[in-house]
């Protein structure tokens, strides 16, 4: 019988790169091995801006809970791929607004499991969870936070930089619809990605499809788009990820458009 020390130990395969330590070394974190550093480093030098684009994914996720919590009164969210925590995180901007508000983070990378359960810590009012399973098992994902949601009434669902992870033989759009499908009326999608656009963004990421633990899918922004059919798009629509309802941060603003994201309502 394999111990669950060595479970963990084996899905965490520190011999290759692993798309939430590379992640978090891209934002200046330090929860990574080094060959998550060194292929971060390969992806700096053929794509200097993605380290910005990665702080600017960020920003969007703090912008987009701030309109769910405040503006659109969501008190429950489902995010989905979560990645290391770090400043910012879903439930301390929720619960800064509302602190009554529930979260269950999902995410498949045992490192992130560790960090979530000792970091992810709810208000009183709220509550916090934490759900170890992959995005290709929706109806696990939905079983599960059902133990700390109630799926009757809405919930904002986040996906930031996770459908990139899915090949199109897995049928992304289906995942998508699958989830949103089970949520109720007055539910949200928080969606953002990489597009297919920069050359040199298209090579950093064949450099490290080449070598990591998991593959990632560059897309079109027409194709990302798509993942918010049938649902009602909040102004200003799919557009690039600094663009969606910017704060002034005149530093970032030159840089390279390479990641669409939007907030679409469930009516």
């Amino acid at each position: 019988m394999t111990h669950p020390r060595e479970e963990v130990r084996a899905r965490l395969q520190t011999d290759r790169p692993h798309s939430a330590r590379v992640w978090n070394y891209l934002l200046g974190g330090k929860d990574n091995y080094p060959v998550d550093s060194e292929a971060g480093e390969v992806i700096l030098k053929t794509f200097p801006e993605f380290a910005a684009v990665a702080r600017l994914q960020r920003k969007f996720l703090a912008r987009a809970v701030r309109f769910l919590a405040g503006e659109a009164g969501v008190r429950q969210f489902l995010d989905i791929g979560t990645g290391l925590p770090t400043a910012d995180n879903t439930h301390e901007l929720a619960q800064h607004i509302a602190p009554e508000s529930r979260i269950v983070y999902v995410d498949n990378d045992p490192l992130v499991l560790v960090h979530a359960q000792a970091l992810l810590t709810s208000s009183d009012e709220g509550a916090c969870a934490y759900v170890d399973a992959d995005v290709r098992d929706p109806e696990r994902i939905l079983a599960e936070a059902a133990k700390t949601l109630d799926l009757s009434r809405p919930v904002a669902l986040t996906m930031l930089g996770i459908m990139g992870q899915i090949s199109e033989a897995e049928r992304p759009a289906d995942l998508v619809s699958t989830l949103m499908s089970a949520l109720p009326s007055g539910s949200y999608l928080a969606l953002s990605d990489g597009t297919n656009t920069n050359e040199a963004l298209n090579t950093a990421v064949g450099f490290y499809n080449g070598q990591s633990a998991n593959t990632y899918h560059l897309r079109s922004p027409q194709e990302i788009a798509s993942f918010f059919t049938g649902l009602d798009l909040v102004e200003p629509g799919v557009v690039s990820t600094a663009a969606w309802r910017p704060d002034a941060d005149p530093a970032e603003e030159d840089t390279a458009d390479v990641s669409v994201c939007g907030v679409a309502l469930k009516k």
